[in-house]
């Protein structure tokens, strides 16, 4: 069987991808929610861009080399893939498909163009695309991380225009000006899906059986 085919509707469970340009707040509102709940896996993608600093080896991303990272796609490991901003990034496609298979709430946290193979995979999974507020405000930010170059940050600042172009395949917009308030809005997509009828009639089949008799 190929495992790819594994989906939500089987498993009793949701794959939920988030993307978002760069300096939108996606990784701050991901580990907020992952907070409030615990019961989603986040599934750590590899990376070739260096560690910031903070970060840790196999709990932000797994950092690898290039090299390493191109023999790994060769190799097929990866449920998608894709290069952004200069850095190649990908998901492992035992991890998730293990994840799911196990009944469990699976987050992924990558880009337009890794979220858009994911939906030809797993077309059941919930996507959902983080707006920043304004573009200053998204210049500001960037700006204040204080990790990034010039160059790199006007990189960033010219790709998010077509990162920002592709928000209207999701399933889901968030524009993250407060941020208490995109994390509520976040989290009530996550609980609002998991109350879905094709989850919750096979959850509750003995209920529904035993109040209709």
């Amino acid at each position: 069987m190929n495992t790819d085919t594994v989906h939500a509707q089987d498993t009793q469970c949701t794959l939920f991808v988030v993307a978002a340009p760069s300096g939108a707040g996606k990784s701050t509102l991901v580990n907020a929610l992952l907070e409030r709940e615990p019961s989603i896996s986040l599934s750590v993608s590899h990376t070739t861009r260096p560690p910031r600093p903070g970060e840790q080896y196999g709990r932000h991303y797994y950092f690898v080399e290039r090299e390493v990272f191109e023999q790994e796609v060769a190799d097929g490991i990866f449920l998608e893939h894709a290069e952004v901003h200069g850095n190649l990034y990908g998901t492992s496609r035992t991890t998730v498909n293990t994840l799911l298979a196990q009944g469990k709430d699976v987050l992924l946290e990558i880009d337009w163009q890794g979220a858009r193979q994911i939906r030809q995979s797993k077309p059941d999974c919930v996507s959902v695309f983080i707006l920043p507020p304004s573009r200053p405000e998204l210049e500001r930010r960037l700006r204040g991380r204080g990790s990034d170059s010039a160059e790199v940050i006007a990189r960033r600042l010219h790709n998010s225009r077509e990162e920002i172009a592709h928000a209207h395949e999701f399933d889901f917009i968030i524009v993250n000006d407060n941020f208490d308030t995109a994390l509520d809005d976040l989290q009530a997509i996550v609980r609002a899906t998991r109350q879905r009828a094709a989850l919750q009639l096979h959850r509750h089949e003995t209920l529904i059986e035993e109040l209709l008799a």
